[in-house]
Parts: C-alpha cells; sequence; structure tokens
C-alpha cells in the first residue's frame, strides 16, 4: 500500500499538506485530522490498514502543524480562534475528496482530540456526511463538544473513545464522553472507554482493552 503527498488550499488561502492513501474503486472514504501536538502522519498506520480494507484516506496536517503553512510550531501562539478556523483545512480536504469521487453517504470524518472538535463542528454543518470517528472529544480550545453533538443529524453514526485516566482542565474525559454518547441524537452510536491513561490516536496502540482498529473496521462496515 502506499500514500501521496497532496498540498490543498484553504478558503483562506492557507496552503494544507496532506498525504493520500488512494483506493482504486473505494468502498469509502475517511478524513483524517490529528490531536496536538501530532501530525498526519499519527494516522498513518490506522490509513494504511483501511485502505487495505478498501477505504480511500486522506491525513491532513493542520495548519500551524507539520508541513502545513505556518508548521511545524506555529499553532503554539494560537489563539481560540486560530485553532477553530483550523475547520477550513477540513473543509479544503473534503472538497478534495470530492473531487476524487467521495460522496457524503460513504465519507467518515475521523479525528483526534482538538481534531475531534474541528470534526465534529464540520459534521454539525456537513449533516449529509454519514458520520464520525471522534477519539478524545472534549471541551476545549473554544469548542463545546457537548453543544455540538445535539445538533448531529440522527442520521449520523458516531463513535466515540475516551480514557478513564484523561484528566483535562474541563474534567474527565471519559465522564465528558459518556454526556456526549447520551446528548447524540444518532441512531447508529458507540463509545468506548478505555482504562490505562491515554488520549486520541494513543488508543490504536492500546493492548488492553477494545483493538480500536477492529472497532473501526466494524464500525465502518455497520
Amino acid at each position: 500500500m502506499k500514500s501521496d503527498r497532496v498540498e490543498l488550499i484553504t478558503s483562506d488561502n492557507k496552503k494544507i499538506a496532506a498525504d493520500l492513501y488512494p483506493v482504486e474503486k473505494p468502498e469509502g472514504w475517511l478524513l483524517f485530522s490529528h490531536m496536538m501536538p501530532a501530525t498526519k502522519e499519527s494516522w498513518r498506520n490506522l490509513a494504511i490498514e483501511l485502505q487495505s480494507y478498501g477505504y480511500e484516506g486522506l491525513a491532513i496536517d493542520l495548519r500551524g502543524h507539520g508541513e502545513s503553512e505556518g508548521g511545524p510550531g506555529g499553532f503554539k501562539n494560537f489563539g481560540d480562534a486560530e485553532h477553530q478556523a483550523s475547520i477550513q483545512d477540513i473543509a479544503a480536504g473534503w472538497e478534495f475528496l470530492k473531487s476524487r469521487g467521495a460522496v457524503p453517504e460513504k465519507t467518515v470524518l475521523v479525528g483526534a482530540s482538538i481534531g475531534a472538535n474541528l470534526s465534529l463542528l464540520f459534521l454539525t454543518k456537513n449533516q449529509e456526511i454519514r458520520g464520525g470517528i471522534l477519539l478524545s472529544p472534549g471541551d476545549y480550545k473554544g469548542l463545546d463538544s457537548a453543544l455540538l453533538v445535539r445538533q448531529l443529524s440522527p442520521g449520523q453514526k458516531l463513535l466515540l473513545a475516551a480514557s478513564k485516566k484523561d484528566e483535562r482542565a474541563a474534567g474527565n474525559n471519559a465522564d465528558q464522553n459518556r454526556q456526549y454518547y447520551n446528548l447524540a441524537p444518532s441512531q447508529n452510536k458507540k463509545l468506548v472507554v478505555y482504562e490505562p491513561a491515554g488520549h486520541g490516536t494513543d488508543f490504536l496502540s492500546f493492548s488492553d482493552g477494545p483493538d480500536l482498529t477492529q472497532t473501526i473496521k466494524e464500525f465502518l462496515n455497520g
């Protein structure tokens, strides 16, 4: 399996680096947004595994991170408004996937931490998109997932993952995600809670608890 480096231009004229994991005749499409201070490479193993499963993926470096404009460390000086502006990076990724034939009913957004919050925000504004896989969403950088999750469409699928030992400024992340699960109107939703301490893409390497990669495959297939 392979990936191709691509460059995107956002609606506010930012250059965004991305890795495309192409599939000739995709079962569906995935748009990956990393946590902070990670990069698009944090999704590589999962993206390759899901590529072999028939899903074309696009993993972006959010602005101020990695190879994107302002990176690799520009995000350290971002205020809440600048973090929230990164939704335009996701929008650019979605436009790129659509140019390759992606359709909303077969597309899922995959995000970790701030990337999960931004993906959730994007889903509320684009309710035709099939759903989201959100690892450690929370209440930070001015994005309150409890408010956002209520705005999802009942038809949008939702997979949430969190750790019981992930204490955030806004509270315990597992408790937060139980709340999000209960608030979500989604008719097809799942919550995975891990015992060990961890956050976001850390869960992909956990041996204690559900195999998240397998859980994601089952979620995509369901």
